[in-house]
């Protein structure tokens, strides 16, 4: 079938007559490859923004962007062009409410780069405005930016259930020693629970996701009510029929109501297989294994995990947790008593051999081919005490990040190599998504019969397909929004507009060095280094005549091998020498005039040589 819509203003769908738009994938542009030794050439960096940002709102909220006081300001801080960095302001008046605080991972061209965060400028110099935070879940793309955040903000109210806010205070004390002293938390016990931020009026309802105590957020404010699920999923029978429903979300008072809906299942049509199904796959696979089970998961995955434990016990089997988070988030489960075990199920993984290899079930981080998590440095050879034999049985029991495909595909590969029962979801139920269907999607809406819907928390691939979704299935166009990081959307008596200003979303980075929204230079010269190396000319120079003292010195790393390559090395010192012998003695006397000639012309000698761009250091000795 033909779509016939495009995208006209920011982010309304609307119908035309001519060819469907192309979707823009991704959180980020990606510009031309970089060189430092052209400075006309496009740098290739993380931090630049979608062209749909035509206008920012400015580096800091002491400034007023047009609108009214009496519409509910919806704005997405990240979540919306990514998968991660999960964040959602909503202001009404002066009152400000924040919806999570996720990080999102590096891709595999950030190196160095730990972590992403959202941009909290918007919110500089309103931090008292800021009534509290609400934690939909403890998964680390909705709490893993709160160590980050909270003291820029003042440490504001969190609330969150009882899983949610220990990981968060974990979080906190493992960046810094004592900072939970700060908090201050409101425990939410149940649906039935009702929060007074401001002129807020916050509620919850039930969502099953793959992590215990999510909530959905109900915002009531005068001007209309946001309803958003978090991250979620519809579990269903073996008939189909979902356990848990949301038409009473439709009889919410206070219209008109937008539904902000996490939408990465909205490519998926095949329905995810039960929980029920997931779990006699695992259990006869750990009941049926001649050695030891290795499963690879998510740390987060705290009611799975507990599951597999209750089935090894069952079995007379011993388990070895490995992988910091994944012992961390159990200690902390089994400490609120959401799981529990006999004493001397858990083993520690270093005395896994004392053990028969039927006996043993290890259970570890990886499976998303991190190159330092457990899984992979298994399979790499490079773990202390498990190594893979033939015999042994590997689970990936985890779904596959988008922009992780090709590291998991390695990471499989060389996992098939070593072992003979490797086992995931493509040849058999041993993971459950955790996140909804096609179908889920249009059940949802149907209802929670929104007056708006907008898709959110995923790349724009998906975010626009929910929204085609939608429309085809009856919802008026008219009144679907797929918003960017940054949209501004307005919800009031007279309906939902977009404004035409965005606040900042540019990326920030987390290092070992530290937090820091300029990082994209330093980005920018890893990437180049990893891309094309790095050529180093020394060029000692008499400072009084301006001549060579000597022939100029070439050091190469990451670009070409010196002792292959001795005809380009030899010409390149040629050039430098003559560029010297040309030059005007006077314009040596400034360093830093020799080193930006040596740049520029160095760098177009090589690309004409090798047509790479390696990073130019010019060094000039004066003697």
């Amino acid at each position: 079938m033909m779509r016939k819509t495009t995208t006209t203003g920011p982010g309304a769908v609307r119908r035309n007559s001519g060819k469907p738009s192309t979707p823009r994938v991704g959180g980020h542009a990606r510009g031309a490859r970089h060189s430092s030794s052209r400075s006309t050439q496009r740098p290739r960096t993380h931090a630049s923004r979608p062209s749909t940002h035509t206008r920012s709102a400015g580096k800091s909220s002491r400034y007023h962007i047009p609108g009214s006081d009496e519409n509910l300001r919806i704005i997405p801080v990240g979540g919306c062009e990514e998968v991660g960095r999960n964040m959602t302001i909503f202001e009404y008046g002066r009152d400000i409410v924040i919806l999570d605080m996720g990080v999102q991972f590096p891709e595999e061209d950030m190196p160095g780069i730990d972590l992403i965060i959202p941009n909290i400028s918007y919110l500089k110099g309103r931090e008292k405005d800021i009534r509290g935070i609400i934690f939909s879940h403890g998964h680390l793309d909705h709490i893993g930016a709160a160590p980050f955040l909270l003291d820029k903000l003042g440490y504001p109210v969190i609330a969150g259930k009882d899983l949610t806010l220990a990981l968060i205070k974990h979080k906190l004390e493992d960046r810094q020693k004592g900072s939970t002293k700060n908090l201050k938390t409101i425990r939410i016990n149940g649906f039935d629970d009702v929060l007074k931020l401001g002129k807020f009026t916050i509620k919850f309802f039930q969502v099953e996701h793959s992590i215990m105590d999510a909530v959905g957020v109900i915002v009531e404010t005068p001007a209309g009510i946001a309803i958003h699920p978090g991250d979620w999923t519809m579990e269903r029978d073996k008939k189909g029929k979902a356990r848990v429903d949301y038409k009473h979300l439709a009889k919410l008072k206070g219209k008109p109501s937008v539904l902000l809906l996490e939408s990465l299942g909205a490519i998926h049509d095949k329905s995810h297989g039960t929980y029920e199904e997931m779990y006699k796959n695992i259990k006869d696979i750990i009941g049926n294994a001649k050695g030891r089970v290795i499963i690879g998961t998510f740390s987060s995955q705290i009611e799975r995990i507990k599951w597999i434990i209750a089935a090894a016990t069952n079995l007379g089997k011993k388990v070895a947790l490995d992988g910091y988070s994944m012992k961390l988030n159990v200690e902390i489960a089994k400490n609120l008593g959401y799981i529990k075990f006999p004493k001397g199920t858990l083993i520690d993984v270093r005395n896994a051999s004392k053990y028969k290899d039927n006996e043993i079930i290890v259970i570890c981080t990886g499976a998303q081919g991190e190159s330092n998590a457990v899984l992979s440095r298994i399979v790499n050879g490079h773990h202390r005490s498990i190594k893979l034999q033939k015999s042994d049985t590997v689970v990936f029991s985890s779904s596959v990040i988008p922009g992780n495909e090709r590291t998991i595909q390695r990471l499989k590969d060389n996992m098939y190599r070593q072992c003979d029962n490797v086992l995931h979801r493509d040849i058999l139920e041993v993971h459950v998504s955790g996140h909804a269907t096609r179908t889920d999607i249009k059940d949802m809406v149907k209802q929670v019969q929104p007056d708006y819907f907008v898709p959110v928390y995923a790349n724009h691939l998906f975010l626009k397909e929910a929204a085609w979704l939608v429309r085809d299935d009856g919802f008026d166009e008219k009144n679907i929004t797929v918003p960017d990081n940054g949209t501004i959307m307005e919800l009031g008596k007279d309906g939902m507009r977009v404004l035409e200003a965005k606040i900042p979303t540019n990326y920030v980075y987390v290092d070992g060095l530290g937090v820091s929204d300029a990082q994209h230079v330093v980005l920018r010269d890893r990437q180049v280094l990893a891309e094309d190396g790095m050529v180093v000319v020394i060029a000692t120079i008499d400072s009084k005549t301006g001549k060579l003292v000597q022939n100029p010195d070439i050091i190469s790393r990451g670009f070409v091998f010196l002792k292959e390559n001795k005809d380009l090395i030899e010409d390149l010192r040629g050039k430098v020498k003559r560029m010297v012998l040309k030059s005007d003695p006077k314009t040596w006397a400034d360093t830093n005039e020799i080193k930006n000639i040596i740049r520029d012309k160095v760098g177009q000698f090589l690309f004409t040589k090798t047509q790479k761009r390696p990073m130019i250091l010019p060094v000039v000795i004066e003697v």
